[in-house]
């Protein structure tokens, strides 16, 4: 079997790349947090066999790592993954330089949050002489969500809502009660990375469906079904991240049909869902195919990333379930983050208007930004957190280490795929401000230049003629 560090770095990739190119693949894989710190390395012997390479270009690799502190060789012991900076701390960039982080697709708050915190209050008093405990949510924001599920046309009473503390923890609560280690489970790549380590953690194995800018290929995800019968599916099927793709409606219903003839719990993430710019068609959610699917959302991308509140809607014996599993590790949602949750759903035309005019400026300013930049160019976005570019070539994670030397954090296409492909791809969130925008892509520029100029001196994969 493979090392995890083969598995990351890609067999293909390493085949005719140099010392000094592999040590920085590896230092990429530390710094995007997929090798952590301390953990164990392949021996020099194991991993030259591994990838078919010479003992003495693995010990120069380690040593290049060893050298720029990313490793830390231990006599006897082996070598471990180092950081040659404080714990947390991003790698140096240009003079006092701030870094703008592009690893986080998620806009400010709503101004109509802090009017909505206001109103919320006399809710919030009004609760001092209960417990304060929330099992399953207040059943006037279940109610809400509930209507707000009927109103896009999957028919839900509050008694199917459960309120949690955002969306990923939802996710949590599903897979600690119906989660079966060692099981396999079905995911989009590329997907949302959180959720690739949610699986992992409660011990399934991953079945990848390739998705992109144009979309499934639902005959290989119904294909993968019924073949390998996974315990649970995740997909993302409106605005997906960070693809930007949606699903049809008639593909919604035969891969709900599809997943119900081989015993597949569906779990569809809808934080994305309401992030229309002018995708031009509206599809019913995908629980209104099928009601063993359960579905999970959150007010963080509609509202602000700061309210730790989402829900999972699921069948009512499910939910039953779910309660009882809760409070092994929760006892309920803060009611602050209700109470303005239930102001802020009454008002959903301004708050839907308010994110299409946030996505439709910031999508503007990174066609904008990237019309200057030779080799890129922005891809259809209807709507969603993100553009998903394509590189023309497997150059993500050098484009990412790049950009740190820039003053920019941005996650290579490999942290949304499992087994390090995807490395011609990448991310850009269109939630920022379009000032903010502009300052983040003109040090892409600057790092795709970077990457060009030395892509063609190193491993010859840039074209000159692809870049320039």
């Amino acid at each position: 079997m493979s090392s995890r560090l083969v598995e990351q770095i890609g067999a293909h990739s390493a085949a005719g790349a140099s010392a000094s190119a592999l040590s920085m693949q590896i230092r990429a894989l530390i710094l995007d947090g997929r090798l952590t710190v301390g953990e164990r390395l392949p021996s020099e012997r194991a991993l030259a066999a591994e990838l078919r390479r010479s003992r003495s270009t693995i010990t120069r690799v380690y040593d290049l790592l060893e050298a720029n502190g990313y490793a830390l060789r231990l006599h006897g012991g082996g070598t471990l993954v180092a950081l040659p900076h404080a714990p947390g701390a991003l790698p140096p960039v240009d003079g006092a330089t701030k870094a703008i982080d592009l690893s986080i697709a998620s806009m400010d708050s709503t101004p109509g949050l802090y009017d909505a915190t206001v109103r919320s209050l006399p809710r919030l008093a009004a609760m001092r002489g209960t417990s304060g405990y929330s099992l399953q949510g207040l059943p006037e924001l279940r109610d809400a969500i509930a209507q707000r599920f009927t109103q896009r046309g999957a028919p839900t009473s509050a008694d199917q809502i459960i309120v949690t503390s955002g969306a990923l923890n939802g996710m949590n609560l599903v897979l600690a009660t119906i989660g079966r280690r060692g099981a396999r489970a079905l995911i989009e790549q590329p997907t949302f990375p959180h959720a690739i380590e949610a699986l992992r953690r409660h011990g399934y194995r991953m079945l990848p469906t390739p998705v992109d800018v144009g979309g499934w290929d639902p005959l290989h995800l119904m294909d993968l079904l019924l073949r390998a019968r996974p315990h649970v599916g995740y997909l993302i099927p409106d605005f997906h991240n960070p693809t930007g793709a949606s699903l049809t409606d008639e593909s919604r219903s035969r891969i709900a049909a599809t997943a119900r003839s081989a015993g597949t719990r569906l779990i569809v993430d809808e934080t994305t869902a309401e992030l229309d710019i002018d995708r031009g068609w509206t599809p019913s959610p995908l629980a209104a195919h099928s009601p063993q699917i359960i579905s999970i959302g959150s007010m963080s991308k509609i509202a602000w990333g700061g309210m730790r509140l989402g829900w999972i809607r699921a069948e009512r014996d499910l939910v039953d379930r779910l309660l009882a599993v809760r409070p092994s590790f929760e006892l309920g949602t803060a009611l602050l983050e209700q109470c303005i949750a239930i102001e802020l759903l009454d008002d959903m035309p301004s708050l839907s208007a308010h994110v299409t005019s946030r996505l439709r400026a910031g999508r503007a300013a990174v066609a904008t930004g990237l019309d200057a930049i030779s080799g890129l160019q922005m891809p259809p976005t209807p709507g969603g957190l993100s553009a998903w570019l394509d590189l023309g070539a497997p150059v993500s994670t050098q484009l990412s280490l790049a950009a740190r030397e820039r003053g920019l954090v941005l996650p290579p296409g490999p942290r949304f795929a499992t087994g390090g492909v995807l490395d011609r791809r990448l991310r850009i969130p269109i939630t920022l401000p379009p000032e903010r925008t502009r300052a983040a892509i003109d040090r892409l520029r600057l790092a795709w230049e970077d990457v060009c100029e030395g892509s063609v001196a190193h491993a010859g994969e840039l074209p000159r003629a692809t870049v320039i």
